[in-house]
C-alpha cells in the first residue's frame, strides 16, 4: 500500500493540476459554462486512456515508432512554449486560437497537460523498474488522476470567483511560468540526446 501512495503522490506531483487550473481556466473561458465540465471529464478520460497505454506498452511503442524518450520531452517542450506564449500575449481566439465556442480535443487539456511527458516517462520508469506490480502501479495512477480530476472540475467555481480580469491576469503570470518549464523540458531533452550519443 505504500508503494501504490508514494507512487500516486509522484504522479499528482508531475501531473500538477493546481498549476494547470489557470490553463484549463482560460482554454474553456470561451465555452458555456454548462458544456464546460463535460468537456474537462472528456479530455481527462482521454489522458488517463493515453497514460495506461504507457505505462503497459510504453517503451514498446516508442521502439515500435523509432522515437526516444526525450525526444517526447522535446515535443513536449515545444507545445507548452507555444501555448505559453499565446497566454503572454493573447488572441481573440484565445489560448489555442480557435473560433468563439470551438471546443480543444486532446491539445492541450489531455496532452500535454495531464498526460505529458513527464508523466509518460515515469510510467515507463515504474513499469520497466518493477514489472510485477503493475496492479500497484495502475492503482496509483487512478488515485492521481481522480485526484487531479476533483482540482480540474473545480475550474467553473474557480472562473466565477475571479472573474476575466482576474483570469487575464492570472493567465499572464502562468504564461511566464509556462515558458520556464517548457524551457526546462526542452533542455533536460536535449541534454539526454546528448549524453545518450555521448555513450557511443
Amino acid at each position: 500500500m505504500f508503494e501504490v501512495l508514494s507512487a500516486a503522490t509522484l504522479l499528482f506531483l508531475i501531473m500538477d493540476p493546481l498549476g494547470n487550473l489557470p490553463i484549463y481556466m482560460s482554454v474553456l473561458k470561451s465555452i458555456e459554462p454548462k458544456r464546460r465540465t463535460w468537456v474537462i471529464f472528456r479530455e481527462l478520460c482521454i489522458a488517463l486512456f493515453i497514460l495506461f497505454v504507457f505505462l503497459f506498452s510504453g517503451r514498446a511503442l516508442l521502439t515500435f515508432l523509432q522515437v526516444k524518450q526525450e525526444t517526447v520531452s522535446i515535443a513536449g517542450g515545444i507545445i507548452l512554449f507555444i501555448i505559453a506564449i499565446r497566454m503572454i500575449f493573447p488572441k481573440p481566439g484565445g489560448v489555442m486560437d480557435l473560433p468563439e465556442g470551438e471546443e480543444p480535443l486532446i491539445v492541450p487539456l489531455a496532452v500535454p497537460l495531464v498526460a505529458g511527458p513527464s508523466t509518460m516517462a515515469a510510467l515507463i520508469l515504474l513499469a520497466n523498474q518493477q514489472p510485477d506490480k503493475m496492479l500497484h502501479w495502475s492503482l496509483a495512477l487512478l488515485l492521481a488522476w481522480a485526484l487531479t480530476s476533483v482540482i480540474l472540475l473545480l475550474s467553473g467555481p474557480f472562473h466565477r470567483l475571479l472573474t476575466d480580469k482576474g483570469l487575464r491576469a492570472i493567465e499572464r503570470l502562468m504564461g511566464m511560468i509556462l515558458v520556464m518549464i517548457a524551457i526546462q523540458m526542452l533542455l533536460n531533452g536535449i541534454s539526454a540526446y546528448i549524453r545518450h550519443f555521448a555513450a557511443y
